[in-house]
């Protein structure tokens, strides 16, 4: 993924990192705004930018003034503070329409330049590959480090629990041996 996202320019790096590191979506991630860390160690995703009305609207699954609360590692803290200050905010929103700046920054710009890199970066970027595979490096490596999956899914911002366990089950499978092993002990106990 490092080598991927070095091939963007710095809005598309920035919101890989999001992508990759929060597990935002991408119309969360152009809405990132340096007001919503609210500590060291988390960021608060409070909206996203509708698609079809390219404003900042309520976030997926949840009803207006909803938040996600999410981890927030310090190289992605870092990389917020010193987008915003090498390139200033309005309203604190560090992203904003390259021809509009009182507009939102808009989803499918992010995408055509993702579209652009993979036609000219191949072999970097596999057959398959998609800009939402920044978001599931986000849920592998916290189900691989054994974060617990209710935490995940909620992170994700996932409708249900259920859709997390459809998606990342197979990163899982050592959890039915393990359970085998420990119940094998407690009840020699």
């Amino acid at each position: 993924m490092r080598e991927i996202r070095e091939i963007g320019d710095e809005k598309f790096r920035l919101l890989c990192d999001l992508m990759s590191g929060c597990g935002m979506r991408n119309a969360e991630a152009v809405a990132v705004n340096i007001n919503n860390i609210v500590s060291d160690n988390t960021y608060r995703i409070t909206e996203q930018v509708n698609q079809t009305t390219k404003v900042c609207g309520r976030l997926k699954h949840r009803k207006p003034g909803e938040y996600r609360d999410v981890p927030l590692p310090s190289r992605i803290r870092q990389e917020i503070e010193g987008y915003a200050r090498k390139h200033g905010t309005i309203d604190g929103y560090l992203l904003r329409d390259p021809r509009d700046p009182s507009r939102p920054f808009q989803a499918y710009l992010l995408q055509n330049q993702w579209q652009r890199l993979k036609r000219e970066h191949p072999s970097l970027v596999p057959e398959g590959i998609a800009l939402y595979s920044f978001r599931h490096f986000f849920a592998s490596q916290c189900l691989q480090l054994r974060i617990p999956i209710t935490d995940v899914a909620d992170w994700m911002g996932h409708k249900s629990l259920d859709v997390t366990f459809k998606v990342y089950r197979h990163l899982m499978p050592g959890s039915i041996a393990r359970a085998a092993s420990s119940l094998d002990l407690a009840l020699a106990a």
